[in-house]
């Protein structure tokens, strides 16, 4: 018995740490086509906040949460915010109903066990990322629905000064005549 614990907590740890293990690092870039057929890569919303958001029509948080982030969009799009969705269901038909009915202002995007691997594993949903302007992942939840922690932090992240690599890269542009 004792050895069957310590197996479970050796196989759980290892499962939060590849959740964990990229806070604080850059986001992996993926490319998709929206439901709208419009090609997007994650790399395209650098300078942006990116609230990437991993979803189903079939759950009920996740649900609850489409809304909430249509006005998020709407309320913070102008300062430099973008939501990103994922949808994880397995055919496109309900996403599109879903969407249809909801009508959401961000881009919607299908998402499969290979994308969710690359974040960590997402082995359920909603699973919920912000990303900062300089395409650093700096939170992750698991769960849902999110609700004023999120916009607290997505305040925040819209009022720092870009890292880094952001800079560089502005830096780096050839000087003007």
């Amino acid at each position: 018995m004792p050895c069957v614990l310590a197996l479970a907590l050796l196989f759980s740890a290892g499962g939060g740490h590849a959740a964990e293990s990229l806070l604080n690092r850059t986001a992996p870039d993926f490319a998709r086509t929206t439901l709208g057929g419009t090609p997007i890569r994650l790399a395209d919303f650098r300078g942006k906040v990116v609230l990437l958001n991993f979803w189903a029509t079939w759950c009920a948080p996740c649900r609850v949460e489409i809304p909430r982030f249509t006005e998020w969009q709407r309320q913070f799009g102008p300062q430099g915010f973008q939501v990103l969705a994922v949808s994880m269901d397995d055919d496109p038909s309900p996403v599109r109903t879903f969407v249809q009915r909801m009508h959401p202002n961000f881009p919607i995007v299908m998402g499969d066990a290979r994308l969710g691997e690359l974040y960590g594993g997402v082995l359920g949903v909603p699973v919920t990322f912000l990303i900062d302007r300089s395409g650093i992942v700096r939170r992750r939840y698991d769960g849902g629905p999110v609700g004023q922690d999120v916009a607290g932090q997505i305040h925040r992240l819209l009022d720092a000064t870009p890292t880094r690599p952001h800079i560089a890269v502005a830096l780096s542009r050839p000087p003007l005549p």
